[in-house]
């Protein structure tokens, strides 16, 4: 299975290389459904108004766009970094099963902050969280989306 994750994230790397030569936060983002990409976003895209264009938000409103519906619950979400509060929070709401990610965000990840989001199991009335693989590519990202 990791070199199926290594595939999508390497297109996530794309996406965060073309976010990052436009002068915003480097982050790409895939929604995969049955091994298909079937949406994609970067950081600071023009569709989306900021401050709320991060790649996942992005790539999760077009997924949802595209199947016709808000529950992605047999979808996995790819994306560089580990998700924001933000982005685990529509995370959630759409009931992704699996999240995979190369980086932490440390202070304000969904994650690894002192408010995880992302994997909380004591929320009230939310869906299950996802499950969580990262570091995939991580040095890769290191190296090219800083």
């Amino acid at each position: 299975m990791e070199d199926r994750h290594e595939q999508f994230m390497k297109r996530c790397i794309d996406l965060g290389m073309k976010a990052k030569s436009n002068g915003v936060s480097p982050v790409g983002s895939v929604v995969v459904k049955n091994g298909n990409i079937i949406a994609e976003g970067y950081e600071g895209e023009k569709e989306i108004p900021q401050p709320v264009a991060h790649a996942e938000m992005i790539a999760l409103i077009k997924a949802i766009q595209h199947l016709g519906t808000k529950d992605l619950g047999h979808c996995i979400l790819y994306t560089t970094k580990e998700p924001c509060f933000m982005c685990s929070y529509l995370i959630r709401q759409t009931g992704i099963k699996e999240v995979v990610f190369a980086m932490r965000t440390e202070d304000k990840g969904g994650i690894s902050s002192r408010y995880p989001i992302l994997s909380a199991v004591d929320i009230n009335k939310w869906p299950a969280p996802p499950n969580i693989v990262e570091g995939i590519l991580k040095e890769t990202c290191e190296q090219n989306l800083k």
